[in-house]
């Protein structure tokens, strides 16, 4: 059964219960508006654990003043309807006076993997998430974590942060799960029209074209160049990056690091209309 908790210290109280009768714990930190993608992650979770605590929390801190904060959507009844049906334990959800109450004034700030790509575009954005997710884990200190690989970017920044801060919990990413036609599942595709949407998988299409021509001895920023060239053709109206990437550090790739075999990353983000969608792809598996 689905137990709901709204404050940190009934948080507490429920997971030690649990803990003392000798159960290993699963965090899944969200921001509602579940789709399968989300469920998956759920189910790992039950895989690496007995118990899953799925935290359903629209963060303001992430969103700078112009954003999606007021319209992002939210639908806690069909969310806690979901989680029940894929077996999750613990639905934390907390209200933004819980997390950030009076007087709140510590922020939490990752460099390495933060650093271009996301930060270029919403210099804001890891420092509310890095924040809150190191609330979050800190407030359940689950065993596991399990994050998607589509916010590929914000997966390293949170192995970066629990590794700096010896915060005790094993980080798992979740692969990214799609749609039949490869967009990936997210709660912004809601946003898409109609002919917007029959447009949006050109994006996975576009890191799919960059990871082939560099594996085929383009340069990074020639393949980089062909892929948002294909969003443009497609009818995205602003690329913010088609990057190729170290998988780990996110670093810059050389010509000599891709002949050499390192681990790449190909991520893109791009608008679409008035949605701005993100993914990413390992290009030596899905080109």
């Amino acid at each position: 059964m689905l137990q709901i908790v709204r404050t940190v210290s009934d948080l507490r109280a429920l997971i030690a219960e649990r803990r003392k009768a000798g159960q290993r714990i699963a965090m899944v930190p969200t921001m509602g508006a579940l789709h399968e993608g989300h469920l998956t992650l759920v189910d790992a979770g039950l895989a690496a654990a007995d118990e899953v605590v799925v935290s359903l929390f629209v963060n303001p801190t992430q969103f700078a003043p112009g954003e999606d904060l007021d319209r992002y959507p939210r639908d806690e009844e069909g969310d806690r309807a979901k989680l029940e049906t894929r077996g999750a334990t613990i639905l934390w959800a907390p209200v933004p006076t819980e997390m950030y109450p009076d007087g709140f004034a510590t922020s939490v700030s990752v460099g390495g993997p933060s650093e271009g790509l996301e930060t270029e575009h919403r210099p804001h954005f890891f420092g509310g998430v890095a924040t809150v997710v190191t609330k979050l884990l800190l407030q359940a200190l689950p065993d596991v974590a399990v994050f998607g690989e589509k916010d590929y970017q914000q997966l390293q920044v949170i192995r970066r942060l629990v590794t700096d801060l010896n915060i005790p919990v094993e980080v798992m990413g979740g692969p990214t799960i799609r749609e039949a036609d490869g967009l990936a599942m997210s709660s912004r595709n809601a946003y898409l029209s109609a002919d917007e949407r029959a447009a949006a998988p050109a994006l996975r299409e576009a890191l799919k074209r960059a990871g082939r021509a560099v594996l085929e001895d383009s340069s990074p920023p020639q393949a980089e160049a062909a892929g948002a060239e294909h969003l443009a053709a497609s009818g995205f109206h602003k690329v913010d990056y088609i990057a190729i990437r170290h998988a780990d550090s996110l670093a810059a790739v050389t010509p000599h690091d891709i002949a050499s075999g390192v681990p790449l990353r190909v991520l893109g983000a791009a608008h679409l209309g008035k949605t701005r969608l993100i993914d990413n792809l390992d290009p030596r598996s899905e080109t």
